[in-house]
């Protein structure tokens, strides 16, 4: 690939942003590989958990707004956001775990690329902004929808409408992510969280990550039902037969998403 780095070891893929000299801003060719990527990740029934992160001492700068492939006044702009928004939407679906290793900057489309994920583990050298307002732009990448959802209206407002930078600590502050590690211990401590979902039910997982990314836009009652139906699924499975065998065998379960 040109972009992206590919790499693949005992269930986890890890996806690198690869334009270092550019903090891993995003053009076409990145767009059209972490689309293509996603969905070959969503398909992997190997892959059991994606890592992304971002070559050099960036995570992702966003959108390289000097390799745009439209003028500011062309009528298909439409038509070139939908496509990034199939982008975001490739991310959203994969029916797995994902975690961003967040090791630098991650501003505009690179910020909601960074929360797109499931999990988010920064840094303490990270820093986040919705840098689109800066820009003359509004959100984009999924934050209208992400935001309001990880830190309530208000401070979402707050955060697009100023677009400040803001660091890794008052990002863990917020909730926007789930850990501030120091600097060295980043990749350890990814791997660690890596390796424990690789090696966790993929289909029950998977099921979970449904629910909860669906549970805000439904009643309880749904909610309850798709947890039947959920658990039905998970209780005649051979996962969970071996997790039973395990528990009083006394040993760890070996999980193969059957």
């Amino acid at each position: 690939m040109e972009t992206l780095v590919v790499e693949r070891d005992g269930g986890v893929v890890t996806v690198t942003l690869n334009r270092p000299e550019r903090k891993n801003a995003m053009n076409m060719a990145m767009w059209n590989e972490m689309r293509d990527t996603f969905h070959e990740v969503a398909r992997n029934t190997d892959d059991r958990v994606m890592v992304l992160t971002g070559a050099g001492d960036g995570f992702c700068s966003g959108a390289d707004l000097t390799a745009l492939p439209l003028r500011p006044d062309d009528p298909h702009t439409i038509n070139f956001m939908r496509f990034i928004g199939e982008v975001a939407l490739s991310l959203h679906r994969i029916p797995k775990p994902t975690i961003a290793k967040v090791n630098g900057v991650a501003a505009g489309a690179g910020c909601n690329l960074a929360l797109g994920c499931d999990l988010v583990v920064a840094s303490d050298e990270a820093r986040f902004s919705e840098i689109f307002s800066r820009r003359g732009l509004s959100v984009d990448f999924g934050g209208s929808w992400l935001l309001p959802r990880l830190v309530g209206i208000h401070k979402a407002k707050e955060l697009a409408f100023f677009a400040d930078v803001i660091s890794a600590k008052e990002a863990n502050e917020l909730g926007i992510v789930n850990r501030v590690v120091p600097a060295a211990d980043l990749d350890r401590f990814v791997d660690d969280w890596a390796s424990k979902l690789a090696a966790g039910p993929p289909v029950g997982l998977s099921l979970t990550k449904a629910m909860l990314n669906n549970g805000l836009n439904i009643s309880m009652e749904q909610a309850l039902e798709d947890e039947g139906r959920s658990q039905s699924m998970n209780f005649s499975s051979e996962d969970a037969k071996e997790a039973i065998a395990a528990f009083r065998e006394k040993r760890d379960p070996v999980f193969k998403g059957r």
